[in-house]
């Protein structure tokens, strides 16, 4: 028997948190009116959508500049990532030689290193969306190596004593079985591919029509229009969330059928 739409995962999943959504904004809202904050101080939720229907046209076109840098990185990221996870686990040696200059990746500051980067490469786009795949780079390296390296050792002798090659281990029981962790890989780096698309633009400092939402920030903090500075967090806030509900979906969408990670889920 069929649940009630109310009663249904998905609808909860949905619902809860845009209830809390609302309940925040709503104490937000009711909380600085009563204390009279002033908009210059921080602004109301009404303020902000009052100045994203007034900046939308610039807003939405800084905020298609930043998604652009944020996809070019994302989709370098899995590829360098996912490559670069492979040649690990051929050899305990490379993945030893090579894994704690992936580490470093993570552990370096953008902004120390965004500034070199500028000054290298020429090109303003291709400088940023090289400064964001450094950021995104490592949750694809090391949670794909981790699944291609978790192999249930039964279905490893299995293929061993059918005398399975490489190749054939690495395409039937490997990377099906590292696809999970794959996966959450893409949850983590989307949100990181954002981040240094947004710190990237802080220190390159783009201005113009090829500004993206950092410059937008930069620039509402200048001219103390804190609304729109906080319109142009808000559309950041929403694009990561919304990147991060893509990759939910698509992890889902290729592993509901047949993975324990989402049927279970769903039961």
């Amino acid at each position: 028997m069929m649940k009630p739409l109310f009663e249904s995962e998905a609808f909860v999943r949905i619902a809860a948190p845009v209830a809390v959504g609302i309940v925040l904004f709503a104490v937000w809202e009711i909380g600085f009116r009563l204390a009279s904050v002033p908009v210059y101080l921080f602004p109301k939720p009404t303020d902000i959508f009052a100045s994203l229907l007034h900046n939308g046209p610039s807003l939405l076109r800084a905020l298609l500049v930043t998604l652009r840098v944020t996809l070019q990185a994302f989709v370098a990221a899995v590829i360098l990532g996912t490559l670069i996870a492979f040649m690990f686990v051929q050899s305990r040696a490379i993945e030893v030689s090579l894994f704690p200059y992936a580490v470093l990746l993570q552990v370096t500051p953008v902004v120390a290193i965004a500034p070199l980067i500028i000054i290298l490469v020429k090109n303003t786009q291709l400088s940023l969306t090289i400064c964001a795949t450094l950021v995104a780079l490592f949750p694809i390296i090391s949670n794909t190596t981790l699944g291609l390296r978790s192999v249930d050792p039964g279905l490893a002798n299995f293929f061993r004593m059918n005398r399975a090659s490489r190749f054939k281990t690495l395409v039937k029981l490997r990377i099906p079985g590292a696809l999970p962790y794959f996966f959450g890989g893409l949850r983590i780096s989307s949100g990181l591919a954002l981040i240094g698309a947004v710190v990237a633009e802080f220190v390159a400092g783009t201005g113009g029509r090829s500004s993206g939402l950092a410059y937008e920030i930069l620039d509402a903090g200048f001219t103390l229009d804190i609304p729109r500075m906080f319109a142009a967090l808000f559309l950041i806030t929403l694009t990561g969330v919304l990147l991060f509900a893509a990759m939910v979906a698509l992890s889902q969408w290729a592993l509901s059928d047949w993975h324990d990670s989402e049927t279970k889920a769903e039961a």
